[in-house]
């Protein structure tokens, strides 16, 4: 990969990683999607909004594809890459392939659900219909540390609400 891709691959990431940052003020997991055409041009952005909207299937991934769509008037994406900050799932890798993006670019990896290679190994089944060029790890560092911080936020939250609420159960009724 030439230092103008890697460049050209930060910029977006960064603009991923700030629509992580939107999600994450809704109170959804940070993730953050941005589409982009070959021409550089933004044409979707998307983050998490599964609980905001009662969706399971509104993933920052998601999100970006239905807007970028809908953007062309075209499902299909061709010569388009998608930039999210952590390795999309089966159902979004899914989307991908369907929507026939040319790249996929991701920062952190997730190995619990993550289908691009970390946990499954989605686009390595040669009957694929379509191939699809993938980076994963740029910017991972900043990527994961997002994910990180937001989880243990979340994970003491849930300690003080449990901790309140077990006091509230102990005091004597008067």
């Amino acid at each position: 990969m030439t230092e103008s891709q890697n460049i050209f691959d930060e910029k977006f990431m960064h603009h991923a990683l700030m629509l992580a940052d939107k999600a994450e003020a809704l109170g959804e997991i940070p993730v953050g999607a941005v589409l982009v055409s070959a021409e550089g041009e933004i044409i979707g952005e998307g983050w998490n909004l599964s609980i905001i909207d009662s969706d399971p299937t509104a993933h920052a991934e998601i999100v970006a594809l239905r807007q970028g769509g809908q953007r062309l008037q075209n499902y299909r994406l061709l010569n388009a890459t998608l930039y999210v900050t952590l390795e999309p799932c089966t159902m979004c890798a899914g989307a991908i392939l369907h929507s026939r993006i040319k790249r996929l670019v991701f920062g952190a990896a997730d190995y619990k659900t993550g289908a691009v290679g970390s946990r499954f190994h989605f686009f390595d089944d040669y009957k694929m219909n379509h191939v699809v060029e993938i980076t994963g790890g740029v910017l991972q560092q900043e990527c994961s540390e997002k994910l990180s911080a937001f989880f243990q936020k979340r994970r003491a939250q849930q300690k003080e609400a449990k901790l309140a609420s077990s006091s509230i159960q102990e005091q004597p009724e008067t």
